[in-house]
């Protein structure tokens, strides 16, 4: 009759034992994944340009900044979305790239070397109002390709 006692308290103390475990790993992960979405920081703000393939160099000067996850350019509104890794990069860097590749920004003038060496379409006006609510400016060059 002991033995069965002790047999028993044993198997339920590895049953405890093994419950326990489970719970620790199952906090570890959902941690872990509250950590990596606190990463990520969204930003959006005005950039000047006129058509696709305006677009097409932004986002392009956007994504090769390390940490960034997406970036989206609005020809329309003149604005980007940018997705990115705050611990690997921050907004200011976003906007270094995008003035780098020719374009202004609301918080960083284009280079003029970079500028001079876009096409024609894509040279827009450097007072150009940007981070606009969406109506279609008449100098839209979204339905052409180059």
């Amino acid at each position: 009759m002991k033995k069965v006692i002790l047999s028993l308290a044993v198997v339920m103390a590895i049953g405890l034992t093994s419950c326990k475990n489970e719970t620790k790993q199952e906090t570890t992960e959902t941690k872990t994944e509250v950590s990596k979405d606190m990463a990520m920081a969204d930003i959006s703000f005005g950039v000047r340009g006129n058509c696709g393939m305006c677009k097409k160099t932004i986002e392009k000067a956007v994504n090769k900044v390390e940490g960034v996850a997406s970036a989206n350019w609005d020809v329309d509104k003149k604005k980007i979305d940018v997705s990115f890794d705050d611990t690997k990069t921050d907004a200011m860097a976003i906007h270094n790239a995008i003035a780098a590749s020719g374009y202004d920004t609301e918080k960083v003038t284009g280079s003029e070397e970079a500028y001079s060496n876009l096409p024609g379409c894509c040279k827009y006006e450097h007072d150009m109002v940007m981070n606009q609510s969406g109506d279609k400016s008449e100098e839209d060059h979204s339905d052409h390709d180059h």
